[in-house]
């Protein structure tokens, strides 16, 4: 397998870079979605705590990090992955390998979460995943 930079998420809530030295890559998730105009990019995550942090967790495309996380670590799983901020695109390179390689990172998730951002959940007050589940099924 390429080279795969994963996301995890620390107990203070801080997202941080996990590429696996060993070459084995530990159980992950995987985010499908479309992208923004303000999605979050590798180099906005590589900055680190500073100013520009804030401005990055104000952008759009911040709450489909935060989704996947939450849903990844709701599924025990401590990495996860999002073509967003996980790819440096303006590493051509990088980039090649990384379309390259995607259908086996999709293939090889131990779950692949799907984010919606135009379709909001209905507040029915009852739990409507059984009706989710039999309508993808």
């Amino acid at each position: 397998m390429s080279l795969m930079r994963l996301l995890q998420c620390k107990p203070s809530g801080e997202i941080v870079f996990r590429e696996p030295t060993s070459g084995e890559v530990p159980a992950y998730a995987i985010l499908s979605h479309t992208w923004g105009e303000e999605e979050v990019v590798y180099q906005d995550l590589k900055k680190g705590k500073s100013k520009s942090k804030s401005k990055t967790v104000n952008k759009a495309g911040w709450r489909k990090i935060q989704f996947c996380a939450k849903q990844a670590a709701a599924d025990g799983l401590e990495y996860f992955w999002v073509d967003t901020c996980c790819i440096d695109k303006k590493n051509a390179v990088e980039l090649g390998t990384a379309i390259n390689s995607m259908f086996r990172w999709y293939q090889n998730a131990a779950r692949c979460y799907v984010y919606l951002s135009d379709v909001s959940k209905p507040d029915t007050g009852v739990d409507d995943q059984r009706a989710w589940e039999e309508a993808f099924r």
